[in-house]
């Protein structure tokens, strides 16, 4: 049923239809939007949810949201009656009357409407819209600074208090985009059903699912060796310092996978003695490929050694001291005898660890980032493109997270019913040679 309602959910995305709101045209992607009759329109709009206060180059430039240029307008929603909207020298002749203002806040509603992702919308609050012009201006606790150029062509609004500290209590979200003419802007007809979901599809990055696919194979092939291995050494230590080791290699079971990240970017960040090791080797390993397959590794080991610890202590010890009276060796008792009796459970931890790793989001983004082809799996696509306003990309990869998610435990489920299957009838076979 779940299924069936994302694949819904994801044909009726509006994304990929053109939006008739009164005499109000808004395109597929959510980038441009005109009115009928009106002589101007918006382009290159976009809408952030969030925004960032990380330094750049060792200086604060408060709390801020990214511009697509220069010359173009950011709306900064304060709170749910306020917003101020900055509109450059260059473009205040199209807002200079009521009419004019009028038009241009219903474009905004209307295509805010489409891209707030779920999020509060302009329609849905009753706001009063200020215009300014100046770069910088105070508002209440907060001073809004405008069009600042932090990086060479990149431009931003910027939130500060009197502290000169983060506050993105100053703003709910914030938009921007370029005001023109419009007989310059042409809205196409989106495709329809079927044609719309092939548009879809054609037009989806696959890169986060092969960047998934390549890390979790990739760390699984150490979690299933040293989950093995860990498990196998954890039987034949002191029962005194047994529990302890458990808990240390069990913990980042339980520990959110932000703390994991935050402690791997503590351990191995560049201002640690590991992290400038690496940088004396020329290896850099924060916020790259292998970064992201550490953090699989980091979350996917407890259930790889979990599973592996059960399913060795749930052997008859009696066997393996019955093979040393042979003359085995614990490497061949290991391979020979615990290991085929061993591997049905061992199968599903490994599956299950591999799922994990696949499904791993808050170790990655902290020690990996995001950087799509490199870093950025399925989890981190879903969290971006939501922030991002592509609601119906999110849902893709949504959809596709469940999915494997059914099959992992669908092939689980049938490997055990198998095994039990098998299980059952060589019991059967023995309890007959008995009687007879």
């Amino acid at each position: 049923m779940t299924l069936c309602l994302l694949f819904i959910s994801l044909l009726s995305v509006p994304a990929y239809a053109d939006d008739q709101i009164g005499d109000v045209e808004v395109s597929g992607e959510a980038s441009r939007v005109r009115i009928e009759g009106s002589d101007i329109a918006i382009t290159d709009f976009s809408r952030m949810n969030k925004g960032t206060s990380r330094e750049y180059q060792n200086k604060y430039f408060g709390y801020r949201y990214p511009m697509v240029g220069e010359n173009a307008f950011s709306v900064v929603v304060i709170n749910e009656k306020q917003a101020l909207v900055y509109v450059p020298q260059s473009m205040s002749s199209n807002l200079q009357s009521v009419d004019q203002k009028a038009t241009f806040e219903a474009m905004l509603k209307a295509i805010d409407a489409k891209a707030s992702n779920g999020g509060q919308m302009l329609s849905s609050m009753s706001l009063a819209f200020e215009y300014t012009s100046q770069r910088a201006i105070v508002r209440g606790d907060y001073r809004y600074e405008f069009a600042q150029e932090i990086e060479d062509g990149y431009f931003y609004t910027c939130i500060f208090n009197e502290q000169n500290r983060d506050v993105s209590q100053g703003a709910l979200f914030c938009e921007t985009g370029l005001i023109t003419s419009a007989s310059d802007v042409v809205i196409e007809k989106e495709p329809q059903g079927l044609d719309a979901l092939w548009a879809f599809l054609t037009s989806i990055d696959f890169r986060p699912f092969w960047v998934s696919l390549r890390t979790s194979a990739v760390a699984m092939l150490f979690v299933f060796v040293l989950g093995l291995l860990a498990a196998w050494f954890s039987q034949r230590i002191n029962n005194r310092f047994k529990d302890v080791l458990d808990s240390i290699l069990t913990i980042p079971l339980v520990l959110p996978p932000t703390v994991c990240g935050f402690l791997l970017l503590v351990a191995f960040g560049n201002s640690t003695p590991l992290g400038q090791w690496l940088i004396s080797h020329n290896i850099a390993l924060i916020f790259s490929w292998p970064a992201a397959v550490i953090a699989a590794i980091v979350v996917a080991f407890p259930l790889m050694y979990r599973t592996a610890r059960g399913a060795f202590e749930g052997l008859d010890p009696s066997l393996s001291d019955a093979a040393r009276t042979l003359g085995w060796s614990e490497m061949r008792i290991f391979f020979k005898l615990t290991m085929p009796l061993a591997w049905p459970s061992i199968a599903a931890g490994t599956v299950l660890a591999f799922a994990r790793a696949m499904g791993e989001f808050g170790a990655t983004l902290f020690v990996a980032g995001n950087y799509p082809g490199v870093t950025q799996t399925m989890p981190i696509a879903i969290y971006f493109e939501w922030m991002g306003g592509h609601s119906d990309v999110a849902t893709f990869w949504v959809f596709v997270v469940i999915l494997f998610s059914f099959v992992v435990i669908l092939f689980v489920n049938w490997y055990a019913a198998r095994t039990q299957r098998y299980r059952k009838i060589s019991a059967d076979k023995n309890d007959e040679v008995a009687k007879r």
